[in-house]
């Protein structure tokens, strides 16, 4: 990738596995200086908001790499980004939680944390919900599925219940667009 203020004039990779890609680039900014970039290749995601007569469904999940079990709304990607963003998040409403949505809204896209990732996230808000049987994946096990009163995110967000960016993120650009 060349912009007008940093060329790349190497890159190789660092490390790679099914889900992520770790590139290291050789950079010269525009003052001529020399450096590195590293770079952490990721999937975009979709990120579903379900929300039925003030309930959000939330999920919970152990998180390997802080260590611990967070609220957050249901995502994710697939291995192969080859499907589309509105019909990743049906299927991952329907895998993490059983539900199905009646009505989708758009809401937008946003990077997960491009100071080091090109991976962004669409945000969509699922309405009109069907219950019916979860199927989780292998990398879910131990994933369980509640419903929790607008005001009771909100706090989970201020006491730290509920602290994944993306989340926190999707449910702030709701919020600001007047959705929930």
């Amino acid at each position: 990738m060349t912009s007008p203020e940093i060329r790349t004039t190497d890159s190789r990779i660092a490390y790679e596995n099914p889900w992520m890609r770790v590139r290291e680039d050789k950079i010269v900014r525009a003052s001529g200086a020399a450096g590195i970039y590293g770079v952490v290749e990721k999937q975009d995601f979709a990120l579903v908001v379900p929300l039925q007569d003030g309930l959000v469904h939330l999920v919970q999940q152990y998180r390997y790499p802080v260590g611990g079990r967070y609220w957050e709304f249901p995502q994710g990607s697939t291995a192969n980004g080859l499907q589309d963003r509105q019909a990743q998040a049906e299927t991952e409403l329907r895998e993490e939680t059983g539900l199905t949505a009646g009505t989708w809204r758009y809401a937008g896209q946003l990077f997960s944390a491009y100071g080091y990732s090109q991976q962004a996230f669409d945000i969509f808000l699922a309405t009109d919900l069907v219950p019916g049987p979860n199927d989780l994946e292998a990398e879910e096990e131990g994933l369980i599925t509640q419903a929790f009163p607008l005001a009771e995110v909100e706090r989970m967000i201020l006491d730290g219940r509920m602290c994944d960016g993306a989340a926190v993120a999707a449910f702030g650009l709701l919020r600001l667009k007047g959705w929930i």
